[in-house]
């Protein structure tokens, strides 16, 4: 891919569908990403759908809201429908990079910029058999269909981004050669162990001894009911846990239901939007639930560990990969994610939550915003080494 005018400065027009004011890991990414690209000097420019129409400067650059359709059953997410539209506000801007973060109903996006002659970038924010099969495809069959679209999105864009190796694995098995790695980052400054406060803990543990934390989207590709069999699990085996979720979407109404039904000291916030707030929750958790089997990185995980606080993963997801040994992985199931719990909280408190620390620090902002750059060929801001996150 070839450099921009003004001096190396890049237009970076970036596509996003199933971004809501609730949304968690994407909507976090798209912002750092779009404030690094501005402070390296280009032009972020990020559409995305909305209810109404808007056109706005903001910290992450311009970000414009073009009237999306709802998609039904999902909590609110919408989608750049109207490629008619799409297609001529892309000309009208002119990009320099073409950005997408959506492997299903933008991918045409990437055959316009390949007709226009300008480079451009998917970001796998998912594995594609693992979101078929989450909504109900037999293996082999989502595994046949997710190597036919990703053929198609390799041959339409000019790279692939991948955030984890795990990630990339559907596009090595089908022997894509343009896929690179950029991992995501955390905001070390806003999340950190010193956030832990006894108050709040108590507060959401209702006196138990175990404080379980869900930070996720409610909806069912994320598996969110395998939090509350990890809770019924633990409460059978005479562990005094309880379990906070931050998050909302689709299955919140029912899980609460469940919840009451079954007894279990599970308290639903809903989405919590305040980043503050949410990393004080955080912090004050004793280990963060991850179940969501699909997941290619991780963002709330990765912000939990942070903040010091150790996590169990789906093994079946990129997340083992990305928590290292400051978590554990466990099967999809509830029992097996009970278990895991258990073998958290036998490490001393001190040394589980350092290690979650440590293993956060490797995951700055910074460095994810300058591999996402190299990713598009695009000039790096020139850092000091003293900065971190």
């Amino acid at each position: 891919m070839s450099g921009g005018g003004n001096g190396g400065a890049l237009r970076i027009v970036r596509l996003a569908n199933f971004v809501t004011a609730s949304s968690g890991g994407l909507r976090t990414a798209l912002r750092e990403l779009g404030r690094g690209y501005a402070a390296a000097g280009h032009e972020p420019v990020l559409v995305v759908p909305g209810e109404r129409e808007s056109d706005e400067i903001t910290a992450q650059g311009r970000v414009i809201t073009l009237p999306g359709v709802e998609l039904p059953g999902t909590g609110g997410y919408r989608v750049l429908a109207g490629r008619r539209r799409l297609r001529a506000l892309l000309e009208t801007l002119a990009p320099d990079r073409l950005e997408v973060s959506d492997r299903t109903s933008l991918r045409w996006t990437g055959e316009w910029a390949r007709r226009n002659r300008v480079p451009s970038v998917m970001v796998s924010h998912e594995t594609a058999d693992g979101v078929l099969r989450t909504w109900g495809l037999p293996e082999g069959v989502a595994g046949r269909t997710a190597d036919r679209l990703n053929a198609r999105s390799a041959w339409a864009y000019s790279r692939i981004v991948c955030t984890t190796e795990w990630a990339e694995r559907e596009f090595v098995r089908i022997g894509a050669r343009n896929v690179v790695r950029a991992p995501l980052g955390v905001d070390l400054r806003a999340c950190r162990p010193e956030l832990r406060g006894t108050g709040l803990r108590a507060r959401h543990a209702h006196g138990n001894d175990v404080l379980l934390l869900l930070c996720s989207r409610l909806s069912v590709e994320k598996h969110p009911g395998t939090a509350l069999d990890a809770l019924a699990a633990l409460r059978g085996n005479g562990v005094r846990a309880a379990l906070v979720v931050a998050g909302d979407g689709p299955l919140r109404e029912r899980l609460t239901r469940r919840a009451r039904a079954q007894r279990l000291p599970a308290v639903f916030l809903g989405h919590v939007g305040e980043r503050g707030e949410l990393a004080d929750l955080q912090a004050a958790a004793d280990v963060c639930l991850a179940p969501g089997p699909a997941e290619t990185f991780g963002l709330s995980a990765l912000e939990a560990l942070a903040c010091g606080t150790p996590v169990v993963a789906s093994a079946s997801s990129a997340l083992p990969e990305v928590i290292g040994d400051a978590g554990l992985a466990a099967a999809d199931s509830g029992a097996a994610f009970a278990g895991a719990v258990r073998q958290l909280l036998a490490r001393p408190e001190e040394a589980r939550r350092a290690a979650a620390r440590a293993r956060a620090e490797l995951f700055g902002w910074p460095a994810a915003v300058d591999a996402f750059l190299a990713a598009h060929d695009a000039r790096t801001p020139v850092r000091s080494p003293e900065v971190k996150g």
